[in-house]
C-alpha cells in the first residue's frame, strides 16, 4: 500500500515538473535567445553560445543609430502604469465598498450596470475618449494617459465579491466605535484584503505597464512616448532583428517578473480565494 501510494505520488511529481517546464521554457527561451549570438538565434532550443549585442544593438538606436530616449521612455512607462494603477485600485475601492457593504436606493442597479459595461470591449470607446482628451486640452499629456485608465470594472468586480465575504459585525464593531466609512474602509477593510489587493494590484499594473494602442494615440511627442510606444516604433523597420525584438521583450517583462517575486505568497493566496 505504501509503494503504491509513493508511486503516485511520483508520478504527480513528474507530470507536475513536466507540466511547469513546458508553461516555463517559452520565457526562458526567450531569455536565452536574447543573449545568443545572432547565427544562433531560432536554430536550436538552446544556444550554445552567448553575447550582449541584441542589448547593446538595441540600445544603441539599431541600425541607424539614432539615439532612442531609452531611460525617459522608461521613466514615463513607470509613472503612467503606477499612477494609474493606484487610481484604478481607490476607484475600485471605493466602489466596490459602496456596493458590498452600504444600503442606497439604486444599489442593484449600479452593479448591474457595472457588470453589463464589463461585457463591452473598450475599443468602442476609443475614438470618444481621444475626443475628449483632446477637447479638453490633456493631448500629449501624463494625465491624457493616466485619466482614461483611472477606472476599473474589473478591479470593482473584485473588490465587491470579497467585501461581500467579510462579516458585516466588523463593519458595524467599527460603527458603534464611531468611525467614518471611509476610516472603516482604509483601516479595517483594506488591511483583511491584502491578498486580493495583491492580486488586483499585478493584473492592473501588468495590463497597465503592456498597453500600447492607447498610448500610441495619446501622444505625439519623443518626450511623452512609453517604452512600448518606443519599441514598437523602433521595430516597424527592424521586424527582421529577432534577436534585439527578444531582447526588447525581456526589457519590458522585468517590471513584471520582479513584483510577482515578491509578491507571490500573497499573490497566491488571493487566487486561492478568486477561484472559490
Amino acid at each position: 500500500m505504501v509503494g503504491h501510494k509513493r508511486k503516485s505520488y511520483t508520478i504527480r511529481y513528474i507530470i507536475a515538473i513536466a507540466l511547469l517546464i513546458v508553461m516555463v521554457y517559452p520565457y526562458l527561451y526567450m531569455v536565452l535567445n536574447s543573449f545568443a549570438a545572432w547565427d544562433q538565434i531560432d536554430k536550436s532550443l538552446i544556444p550554445t553560445e552567448f553575447t550582449l549585442r541584441s542589448y547593446e544593438w538595441l540600445l544603441s538606436g539599431g541600425e541607424a543609430g539614432i539615439s532612442r530616449p531609452w531611460i525617459r521612455s522608461f521613466i514615463n512607462s513607470a509613472i503612467v502604469s503606477t499612477a494609474s494603477t493606484a487610481l484604478m485600485m481607490v476607484t475600485g475601492l471605493l466602489v466596490a465598498y459602496a456596493l458590498a457593504k452600504m444600503n442606497f436606493r439604486g444599489r442593484d442597479s449600479v452593479n448591474n450596470f457595472i457588470l453589463f459595461q464589463m461585457f463591452f470591449p473598450g475599443i468602442i470607446l476609443l475614438v470618444p475618449t481621444f475626443l475628449l482628451i483632446q477637447n479638453v486640452g490633456l493631448y500629449d499629456s501624463y494625465l491624457g494617459m493616466i485619466l482614461p485608465k483611472a477606472v476599473s470594472l474589473w478591479a470593482i468586480f473584485m473588490y465587491t465579491n470579497f467585501f461581500r465575504a467579510i462579516p458585516d459585525s466588523f463593519i458595524e464593531a467599527a460603527r458603534m466605535d464611531g468611525a467614518s466609512d471611509l476610516k472603516i474602509l482604509f483601516r479595517v477593510v483594506l488591511p483583511m484584503s491584502k491578498s486580493i489587493t495583491i492580486v488586483v494590484f499585478l493584473f492592473l499594473f501588468m495590463e497597465r505597464w503592456t498597453e500600447l494602442l492607447w498610448d500610441m494615440i495619446a501622444v505625439r511627442s519623443d518626450e511623452m512616448l512609453t517604452l512600448n510606444v518606443l519599441l514598437s516604433q523602433m521595430f516597424g523597420p527592424y521586424g527582421g532583428y529577432p534577436g534585439p525584438l527578444y531582447a526588447a521583450s525581456v526589457l519590458l517583462t522585468i517590471p513584471i517578473v520582479i513584483l510577482f517575486l515578491l509578491f507571490s505568497k500573497k499573490f497566491k493566496e488571493g487566487m486561492q480565494f478568486t477561484l472559490k
